[in-house]
């Protein structure tokens, strides 16, 4: 439940009440949907500490504020489109702001500001509609813009069409002829250049040049870089360039011993971020927490690009093995089955990670041997370390169909109010609109789902 301190302690659930209007008190009539809202999610409210700890700090705010705004953020997300369709033609957005999220909502009509006043939030009077404003998008969206234009988008409390680029001059000359409303677009200046941003995960495919794929071993991490990943040194050469497993420029070998050794390091550049999960496929993502030798005749598992997920044992450890290009020693021989494109995948044991694929014989129709190059070799050679961060706190169960672990619920999946799963066993309602990310499970975050 939200933290009640006494007077003078900081921001408590009064805020949360300060926002009802006080005709609805006076008047002893039915609360608005809003004030409604926000009694229901402050009376369920209990945010994971982490949460409230993240807020408060990336928004310089205090915790008790932090607290505050994750209600009344859930109350504004859950009645938006209520409002809309009350408002009607006249309805031009809303918005929530200051370190407690107020709610506004904005209106063409002079005769709606009252009404805005009974719903709950603070009127602005603006003058052109929202679905204005969508079309302006929809037209710029059927253009092709001009290079050095970063984004545009409806901005609500501007209430105008913002379009974002580096070279303001050439893009308003292109507005102006386009045909488009002008007094209904606001040029602004950036340095911003966009990019998508993608995870190096083992397990994942990678491809050197324009020919062969390869496997990811471990995600790495070395100070003064920005990190990689370790992988099989018969993929590439020192100097060799990568593409990810979607064909976008990735990285660089740094370095690479193949044969005698059978290792590599792969530095990727600022559109890939490291991260300490492996790629498991059909058992979902594996989060790897060290590098501790396992003993022989243990279990371990491999993941790779072609064959995916599979498991064996441990045969012997120091292995050397002699393959058509020269001899590798040091590796250790499993009964794990790999093929072509394998190559460099992760091996691991529990959440511990053991080392690169090399080679073997044999398939994974017919059974084989494989050897894997020690991980800790290759991170001690080149002054690696594991990431240390970038994924849930314990391992996902395996998954034989395929589906999330645990029920329905799934990570990175966008949950509007009001959505059911099913994670642990138990049923769970969406309180607050989200994309769920790894370590978000309904059971740990009471802010965002409410047991059933």
């Amino acid at each position: 439940m939200l933290r009640k301190q006494a007077a003078g302690m900081g921001v408590t659930l009064a805020l949360v009440l300060a926002a009802i209007p006080a005709v609805a008190q006076a008047t002893a009539e039915p609360p608005n949907p809003y004030t409604q809202a926000q009694q229901e999610h402050s009376a369920v409210s209990d945010p994971d500490p982490k949460l409230v700890e993240a807020v408060s700090r990336d928004l310089g705010i205090t915790a008790d504020q932090a607290e505050v705004r994750l209600v009344n953020e859930a109350a504004a997300a859950q009645v938006e489109s209520l409002y809309a369709g009350k408002l009607g033609a006249s309805f031009a957005g809303l918005w929530v702001s200051g370190p407690t999220a107020t709610l506004s909502i904005a209106t063409t009509s002079t005769a709606q500001l009252q009404t805005i006043r009974d719903l709950g939030g603070t009127p602005i009077l603006v003058a052109d509609p929202l679905t204005t404003l969508e079309g302006v998008k929809a037209r710029l969206d059927s253009l092709k813009l001009p290079r050095g234009v970063a984004s545009w988008f409806v901005d609500v409390r501007a209430n105008k069409v913002v379009v974002l680029t580096r070279d303001v001059g050439r893009t308003q000359l292109f507005i102006d002829a386009s045909g488009v409303d002008t007094g209904k677009v606001l040029v602004q200046s950036t340095t911003e250049r966009p990019v998508p941003y993608y995870d190096v995960r083992g397990g994942d495919a990678y491809y050197i040049g324009s020919g062969s794929r390869c496997s990811v071993g471990f995600p790495v991490q070395r100070a003064g870089s920005q990190g990689g990943f370790v992988t099989a040194g018969h993929c590439g050469s020192t100097g060799q360039t990568t593409t990810g497993y979607n064909r976008v420029a990735q990285g660089t070998f740094r370095g690479s011993s193949f044969p005698g050794n059978d290792y590599a390091w792969v530095e990727v550049n600022s559109q890939w971020t490291p991260t300490r999960l492996v790629n498991a496929y059909s058992a979902g993502l594996i989060t790897i927490t060290g590098s501790t030798q396992a003993a022989v005749g243990s279990s371990i598992c491999r993941s790779g690009s072609t064959t995916q997920y599979h498991c064996g044992t441990i045969g012997q450890h120091g292995t050397s093995v002699t393959y058509p290009q020269g001899t590798v020693s040091g590796v250790t021989r499993t009964s794990v089955c790999a093929e072509p494109g394998d190559s460099g995948g992760s091996f691991f044991s529990g959440s511990q990670a053991q080392g690169v694929t090399s080679g073997g014989s044999g398939n994974c129709s017919s059974g084989g041997t494989t050897y894997h190059q020690p991980v800790n070799e290759i991170l001690q050679t080149y002054g690696l370390s594991l990431v240390s961060t970038g994924g849930p706190t314990s391992s996902p169960t395996s998954s034989p169909t395929g589906s999330p672990p645990g029920g329905t619920w799934a990570p990175y999946t966008a949950y509007a109010v009001g959505s059911t799963v099913t994670y642990g066993g138990a049923s769970y309602r969406c309180i607050q609109a989200h994309t769920s990310l790894p370590g978000w499970e309904p059971s740990n975050v009471p802010a965002l789902w409410q047991r059933l």
